[in-house]
């Protein structure tokens, strides 16, 4: 779908719900969605009056800019964007509304390695052991897709003690940035942040068999400021003419949601 059909859409959806003034809206997001944000975003803008102000940070961890941690010191959001496992923690700990949970996308985990370098076999279970031990270096995210790999999926291996020593967990940074200058040798993210990275050559999914499913959701900030606009936001992006885009950065959207409260 064209820029102009999917604004002319998304235009029309929001006016049915009763999008109205131009306002500022606060957007916390996480890595998972953001190449899917950054082409959705101007669209919102421009269809609306509203203008995005966005602030980015991993869905979980301890990072200084990871959005837990934004909120616990008060930074201000209308609209959070993150792993739905971490969007039920800030639920629960009162920094996002009950019940306004929608699901964007699915991720799935990629693997990549330097540009030009040799692409490892990782078409099965037992080929990812082997290049996972041959590897003289690894880097995961600190987010949803790290937590997976060095808390359960090493573990599942039978390898935690040979790759831990050899792993680095990143923070505040992609991980394909620091496989780009060399610093890890094969690393692994969401496959929607890895393809955006220049440096790099991405190798596949992760097999089937290991793989983890994220399921990136948006929820309404607890003290939002302009919870209409924020609300318009997040119907914007979980639209039905919102899925191309969304199926072009690397994710599988969600069947359509029932409308934001």
């Amino acid at each position: 779908m064209g820029r102009r059909a999917l604004a002319l859409g998304l235009v029309g959806l929001l006016v049915l719900a009763g999008a109205a003034g131009a306002a500022e809206v606060r957007v916390m997001t996480s890595g998972g969605f953001t190449a899917a944000y950054r082409v959705l975003g101007p669209e919102f803008e421009r269809a609306t009056g509203h203008t995005l102000s966005t602030a980015l940070g991993a869905s979980m961890g301890n990072a200084p800019d990871a959005i837990p941690q934004r909120l616990g010191r008060g930074e201000p959001a209308d609209v959070v964007i993150l792993a739905a496992e971490g969007l039920e923690a800030l639920v629960r700990a009162g920094h996002v509304v009950p019940g306004s949970r929608v699901d964007l996308a699915e991720s799935l985990i990629g693997m990549a390695v330097r540009a030009g370098a040799p692409r490892p076999d990782i078409s099965s279970v037992e080929a990812f052991k082997r290049t996972l031990l041959e590897a003289r270096s690894i880097a995961y995210s600190a987010s949803a897709s790290g937590v997976y790999i060095s808390t359960q999926l090493y573990q599942r291996l039978g390898l935690a003690d040979q790759l831990m020593p050899k792993s680095r967990r990143i923070l505040s940074e992609r991980v394909g940035s620091v496989v780009a200058r060399g610093e890890a040798e094969i690393g692994f993210q969401q496959v929607s942040e890895l393809l955006p990275i220049q440096g790099i050559d991405y190798v596949g999914l992760i097999p089937r068999e290991l793989q983890q499913v994220t399921v990136f959701s948006a929820g309404l900030a607890a003290k939002a400021e302009q919870p209409e606009a924020a609300r318009a936001l997040i119907r914007f992006l979980s639209a039905p003419a919102a899925r191309d885009t969304i199926a072009r950065t690397g994710l599988e959207p969600m069947a359509a949601p029932e409308l934001v409260r």
